[in-house]
C-alpha cells in the first residue's frame, strides 16, 4: 500500500495530464476546421520534404554550367528550364530551398530565444530591469532595420551564418514585447505565488512555470517570422548582399533576372524562384493565422 500523500500527488499529476491531453485536442481540432492552415501545412510539408531530399532527387548537379543549354524552355531533360549559365532551374530550386528555409529556421530559432529570455526576465522582475531592457527594445527598435541589415551585412562579408546572426540579433524584439506582456499577466497568478511559497527558485518558476503558459503567443509569432525572414533573405540576396553565387538560394535566383530581355524571351526563369518564395510565404502565414486562432484563449475555453 502507498501512502496517501503519494496517492494524492499522483492523482493530481495524473488530473493536470488529462487536462493538457484535452487541450491539445481541442487545439488541433480547431486548427484542423482551419482549411487554408491545413492547406498551408500540407503544402509547406511537401516543399521541405523536397529540400531535404535535393541531393538524391535533383536531376542535375545545381552548379554545373553548360552555355550550349543557355536560357533552355522547361522540357523533358530540364523540367523548368535553365538559367542564364545553362544551370538547371530545377535542381537549383530544390538546393536554393534548402539555403533559404535553413535561414528562416534558424533565424527565427535565434530570434525567438533571445527575445523570450529577455521578455520572460524584463516581465518577471519588473522594476529598473524591465525598464532596463524595455529601453534598450526602443533602441534597437527606432534603428531602420533595413539600412541596418544592409549595412551590416556588407561590413561582415555576406554569408547564410552572417545572414542567420544578424537577422536574430536585430528581430527578437517583438517577441520579447509579446512575453513580456504575458509575464506581467501571468506572474501573480495562484500557480505562481504557490510556487513561490514552497520555495521555488526564480528561474524555476519562470522556465517551469510561467513560460509554458506564455508560449501560445510566441509560437504564433515564431511562425510568422519564418516567412518574413526568407523575404529578408531574398531581398539581401537579389541585392547582391546575401547568398553568394554559386550556392543557390530563391532570392540570388533572381539577380540575374532583372533584364527586360530575360522577361520576354525566358519567362520562366523568374517565375519560378518568385513563386516559391511567394507560396512557401504564403503557407507560414497560413499556418501563423491556424495556431492564432487555434491558441486562443476564448476558443479554447469553448
Amino acid at each position: 500500500m502507498g501512502k496517501p500523500e503519494n496517492n494524492v500527488i499522483q492523482q493530481q499529476s495524473d488530473q493536470t495530464l488529462g487536462k493538457r491531453r484535452s487541450l491539445l485536442s481541442i487545439i488541433v481540432a480547431k486548427f484542423m476546421q482551419n482549411k487554408l492552415a491545413v492547406f498551408g501545412l500540407f503544402t509547406l510539408a511537401i516543399i521541405i520534404t523536397a529540400c531535404v531530399l535535393a541531393p538524391w532527387i535533383a536531376p542535375h548537379d545545381p552548379n554545373f554550367q553548360n552555355l550550349r543549354n543557355r536560357l533552355a524552355p522547361p522540357g523533358p531533360e530540364f523540367w523548368l528550364g535553365t538559367d542564364h549559365l545553362g544551370r538547371d532551374l530545377f535542381s537549383r530550386l530544390l538546393h536554393g530551398g534548402q539555403v533559404s528555409l535553413t535561414v528562416g529556421f534558424v533565424a527565427m530559432l535565434g530570434a525567438v530565444s533571445i527575445g523570450t529570455t529577455i521578455g520572460a526576465i524584463a516581465g518577471f522582475f519588473g522594476g529598473r530591469v524591465d525598464a532596463f531592457l524595455m529601453r534598450l527594445v526602443d533602441v534597437i527598435i527606432s534603428f531602420p532595420n533595413i539600412f541596418l541589415l544592409i549595412t551590416l551585412v556588407a561590413v561582415l562579408e555576406p554569408s547564410m551564418e552572417i545572414l542567420i546572426l544578424v537577422f536574430a540579433l536585430l528581430s527578437w524584439t517583438g517577441t520579447s514585447r509579446l512575453v513580456r506582456g504575458e509575464f506581467l499577466t501571468l506572474k501573480n497568478r495562484e500557480f505562481v505565488l504557490a510556487a513561490r511559497t514552497i520555495g521555488m527558485s526564480n528561474t524555476r518558476i519562470i522556465f517551469g512555470q510561467i513560460l509554458p503558459s506564455a508560449m501560445g503567443p510566441v509560437i504564433v509569432a515564431a511562425t510568422l517570422a519564418v516567412g518574413g525572414f526568407i523575404l529578408a533573405e531574398s531581398t539581401l540576396s537579389f541585392l547582391g548582399l546575401g547568398i553568394q553565387p554559386p550556392r543557390a538560394s530563391w532570392g540570388n535566383m533572381l539577380t540575374y533576372s532583372q533584364s527586360v530581355t530575360i522577361f520576354r524571351t525566358a519567362v520562366w526563369y523568374p517565375t519560378f524562384p518568385g513563386l516559391m518564395i511567394l507560396i512557401t510565404v504564403l503557407c507560414f502565414n497560413f499556418i501563423g493565422d491556424g495556431l492564432r486562432d487555434a491558441l486562443d484563449p476564448r476558443v479554447v475555453e469553448k
